[in-house]
């Protein structure tokens, strides 16, 4: 029996008789909904993990169908959560600490540095192209300002975790391309430690004074971090390393709630203090807490995805379907501008540029964390079916075109090709007054794809 059924129980024998009947019915009430509870609950974690499988067994990223999970088990879905829906509010608040303090683990602060030295412009690029088309649409549909940062956010931030899955499922990990793909994710990541204050001060609604005194504490913390983990990183790790797992995982998670709280209690996201810890970690720490907090992340964060989805009403995403969909359009062609640009900044070939914008379409998680900021605050009802449904599109559309917009961009570009390249030919032809051959413009037609294919598979050796 649950402990607070069992204590209810306890309460009800030794009540005075008067007493007994109305402690009888409130200890058969908690009963009860301990009972509902751990049905409603279990069963979220029991789909969690069949919707799950399904995604592993086609190849596709879970996330669309943990929205979808929320969404019908939310408001206005099909069967709406009772007692369970607290304790998911609360897995999900852990969800966003585990899944941005994974994302620190991945990096060491000489890795961030030096990425901010060599691809700064890339980042640059990124920035302007993708998140001024989100703050755009916020603005011509009437949300305001505040709306216009958080919905720039969203449309800015690719999905590190679907692009990781994407790049070792379609085999480019090797590739060329690949590091600079790498390179501007870490650079979003980086940013979300600027980016995410600036919006916890917006949203919380203070004046210019406390909003700068908020964004100076969290670049000074930032800073700070940064600066000790260069210094004295492997003097924390070695604070922090166990030769115990279990030890080793309950210090580095309760190291990181406490910042986390700490990063909260000062108006400084808490999922940036969760990423500082991740970057302050490193070598054999890094890694043993990698593996041992993976299951926990991939646990939490499923439940934050479902706790998004409750608190969005389906019969409000009809409404945004339309912008979502520009939206979604209009981002996808700009993140693939941004990887072509970038990669051929680095001196990759056409093929391997093409790889690179179409990789980084795919929007996912931390999308999903800014626009649960905004939801969590009320700024604005629609802004959360709007996010839904553009993460949706964008999370499905993803590994499509991280798979298809090589070729097709090839296809086009050569049929584009085809006619300039003919035209020396055919003129010839007509002066001589004789119809033009095919082999006429096989050889420029060769020269100008087969560099291109040799320098490709020089990139996959």
């Amino acid at each position: 029996m649950h402990l607070s059924a069992q204590l209810s129980a306890s309460l009800a024998a030794q009540a005075p008789p008067h007493l007994a009947s109305p402690v009888r019915l409130a200890a058969e009430s908690s009963g009860h909904s301990s009972a509902v509870f751990l049905v409603e609950f279990g069963a979220i974690i029991l789909g969690l993990g069949l919707l799950g499988r399904f995604a592993a067994r086609f190849r596709l990223s879970p996330i669309p169908l943990y929205l979808l999970a929320g969404l019908a088990f939310g408001e206005g879905g099909l069967l709406p959560l009772g007692t369970s829906e607290e304790f998911v509010a609360i897995g999900a608040e852990i969800g966003v600490i585990l899944l941005l303090l994974m994302l620190g683990l991945e990096y060491t602060a000489s890795d961030l540095v030096s990425n901010l030295k060599t691809q700064y412009p890339a980042g640059l690029v990124d920035g302007a192209l993708n998140a001024l088309p989100g703050a755009a649409m916020a603005l011509l549909l009437g949300w305001g300002p505040v709306a216009a940062v958080v919905l720039a956010g969203v449309t800015w931030i690719s999905s590190s975790g679907v692009i990781a899955k994407v790049l070792g499922d379609l085999g480019r990990l090797g590739n060329r391309e690949t590091p600079v793909i790498l390179s501007i994710l870490v650079l979003e990541d980086l940013s979300m430690a600027v980016y995410l204050p600036i919006v916890t001060a917006l949203l919380a609604g203070v004046g210019l004074a406390a909003g700068s005194a908020t964004l100076a504490i969290a670049l000074g913390t930032a800073g700070l971090v940064l600066l000790i983990a260069v210094r004295y990183g492997r003097h924390i790790s070695r604070f922090v390393s166990s030769d115990d797992p279990e030890k080793l995982l309950l210090v580095v998670l309760g190291l990181t709630l406490v910042i986390a709280g700490l990063a909260q209690q000062l108006q400084v996201s808490a999922a940036v203090g969760a990423f500082l810890v991740g970057i302050a970690l490193s070598g054999e720490v890094a890694e043993g807490a990698h593996s041992l907090l993976a299951p926990l992340r991939d646990l939490f964060a499923a439940v934050f995805f479902v706790f998004f989805g409750l608190h969005t009403d389906p019969a409000s995403i009809p409404p945004v379907l339309l912008p979502a969909l520009v939206l979604a359009v209009v981002t996808a062609l700009t993140k693939i501008a941004t990887g072509y640009w970038a990669a051929r900044r680095a001196g990759i070939s056409a093929k391997g540029r093409w790889r690179a914008g179409g990789t980084l379409v795919a929007r996912g998680e931390f999308s999903i964390v800014i626009a649960g900021l905004a939801v969590t605050a009320g700024i604005e009802p629609s802004l959360g079916p709007l996010a839904t449904a553009y993460v949706l599109i964008l999370v499905i559309a993803g590994p499509l075109t991280a798979r298809f917009t090589e070729p097709v961009a090839l296809w086009v570009t050569g049929r584009l090709r085809k006619p300039a390249a003919g035209q020396p030919a055919l003129a010839a032809a007509t002066a001589d007054g004789g119809a033009p051959s095919d082999a006429a413009s096989l050889p420029g037609a060769a020269h100008e794809v087969l560099p291109a294919e040799e320098r490709d598979t020089a990139e996959r050796s």
